[in-house]
């Protein structure tokens, strides 16, 4: 194809297809939030309606309007037709700005309105540490093998993404069922619908229809009004002000914000594995100037790329799909029609979609890397495993006192801790590896990739680099803290020192020749040599 008749069309036929699974995956979260924030935190709907989902839908415009004139550089640059970056609200930080920002601000004050103040303060000052991840992600890509990268999002996909929505299928089979399968027949299987029509859209709306004949649906308009978008700079400041009079509160908001760049770093990553080649430096600027400009607007929710890149790559989107996303997200946020949505479209209709982005990213991986590699895949999902029965055991303890059971220890008891490490729960070791999950997999399988790959010296960097991180809580804790030799942190300088000296005194033929491993698939050449040797 000649770059000089190349002409790239922001819009084709599949976008119709990828808008419904990147439009579900941004809805499910609006959703979430504003229930959350509605329900839990008792916000009026004025906030929730007025201000956090209009705020939110401006900070997807923004991000969406970058990420497609990069998409449109991108294809003419390459000479090729390329796929947008998938772009919305980080689901995993939401939830820790949900529950660890506004959260304790309603629970210790009951203001809630102070509470959202907090929570656009914490959104922007986020943004700013997210930005500064363009100044180190760059590096970071390079010297990261992608193994590392692409399996703690894996690691992500695998209990967040995808089992999560694949219970919620189970516990409404029917209507779960029927979505699931058109997904199996036009997104995985990639069978043609009648007349073509997208799969995505056939599966949502077959399970709603299901849902409607159930009873399980309803037509609420009560919400419906118009709701435009104002800047908010007096509440923000006022949020920025109690934050910084509670400086505690950015102990949490850097270790969260460092994961959203390097999620971003590893999701741009993913997209490289499929084939299109972007900036990383200007999409983590992009990702903390959109949560800035979300929070001016009243939603302190950060935004990144998302993880499902390569699915609408197979689906051979352009950047239609994310501009329709952000044409329809904005019209129900300013108009209202959200609430009408929520009682409309069951979670069990749209939960096979995010089903089938967590299947693809999982499968675009072992294509993506090295199979010898894939040991180091598997070593970058088990911390998000930890992080999965960490959130499912404190829902756990909550259900047990809703329902009224008095007495109950909290997680971290010294007793409960005792009681569950002799039925065989680890508490005290998921704990730790769930703190940073993303972070701590992909440290481990950067460092498993390079001691395949004998590159001694970048393991030992990065097992070094997990020493500091862990001796000042970015990873293994709940938050910073001044530097500790604590075992974990001990344990890390071990294996740093022994990858940088011992291969510096093996005998040379050790590191010339590999060894055949019993029952183990031969994937290595036992006279491939190692790299540093």
């Amino acid at each position: 194809m000649s770059d000089a008749t190349y002409q790239y069309k922001l819009f084709a036929r599949n976008d119709f297809n990828a808008f419904w699974a990147l439009f579900t995956d941004n809805l499910v979260n609006l959703l979430i939030l504003s229930a959350i924030c509605q329900f839990v935190f008792q916000m009026p709907p004025e906030i929730v309606f007025g201000r956090i989902v209009p705020g939110a839908a401006i900070a997807i415009i923004a991000g969406v309007a970058v990420y497609t004139m990069m998409a449109k550089w991108a294809a003419n640059r390459q000479g090729k037709d390329v796929t947008a970056l998938p772009y919305g609200i980080s689901t995993p930080v939401m939830f820790v700005y949900l529950f660890g920002v506004i959260g304790p601000i309603y629970w210790s004050t009951q203001d809630a309105l102070l509470a959202w103040q907090v929570g656009i303060g914490a959104g922007f000052m986020g943004g700013i540490v997210a930005a500064c991840g363009a100044l180190v992600g760059p590096f970071l890509k390079k010297i990261t093998p992608r193994a590392g990268m692409l399996g703690t999002l894996c690691g992500i996909a695998l209990v967040f993404i995808g089992s999560v929505p694949l219970s919620q299928i189970f516990e409404h089979p029917l209507i779960g069922f029927t979505s699931l399968l058109f997904i199996l027949w036009g997104l995985i299987g990639r069978f043609r619908l009648p007349g073509n029509i997208p799969a995505g859209l056939v599966a949502i709306g077959a399970g709603t229809i299901i849902a409607i004949i159930l009873g399980e649906a309803s037509f609420d308009a009560s919400g419906i009004g118009f709701y435009p978008p104002i800047p908010y700079i007096g509440d923000m400041i006022a949020g920025v002000q109690y934050l910084f009079a509670n400086p505690e509160l950015f102990l949490v908001l850097i270790p969260v914000q460092i994961y959203n760049f390097i999620e971003t770093m590893n999701n741009v990553e993913s997209a490289e594995a499929a084939g299109d080649h972007y900036p990383v430096g200007l999409c983590q600027l992009t990702d903390g100037a959109g949560t800035m400009i979300g929070a001016l607007f009243g939603s302190p929710f950060p935004t990144t790329v998302y993880i499902g890149h390569p699915a609408y790559k197979r689906l051979d989107a352009h950047a239609g799909y994310i501009i329709g996303v952000a044409g329809v997200i904005a019209a129900a946020a300013f108009f209202g029609f959200l609430s009408f949505l929520a009682g409309l479209i069951p979670v069990a209709a749209a939960a096979p979609v995010l089903v089938f982005v967590a299947v693809s990213l999982i499968t675009n991986t072992g294509y993506a890397v090295k199979p010898l590699h894939m040991a180091a895949v598997a070593f970058a999902i088990l911390p998000h495993i930890s992080a999965f029965l960490m959130v499912k055991w404190g829902s756990l303890m909550n259900a047990l006192r809703d329902v009224g059971v008095e007495g109950l220890p909290g997680l971290g008891d010294e007793g409960l801790t005792a009681a569950l490490l002799q039925g065989g729960a680890h508490y005290e070791g998921h704990l730790a590896l769930s703190q940073g999950a993303i972070i701590t997999g992909l440290v481990w399988g950067a460092i498993v990739a390079d001691v395949i790959d004998g590159r001694f010296r970048y393991a030992g960097g990065f097992a070094i680099a997990a020493a500091v991180m862990s001796s000042i809580g970015v990873i293994h804790s709940y938050t910073l803290q001044m530097p500790q030799f604590d075992q974990i942190t001990l344990g890390y300088l071990i294996i740093g020192a022994f990858l940088y000296i011992y291969p510096m005194l093996v005998p040379h033929e050790d590191l010339m020749h590999r060894v055949i491993v019993p029952d183990e698939p031969d994937l290595i050449d036992d006279d491939t040599p190692a790299i540093d040797a």
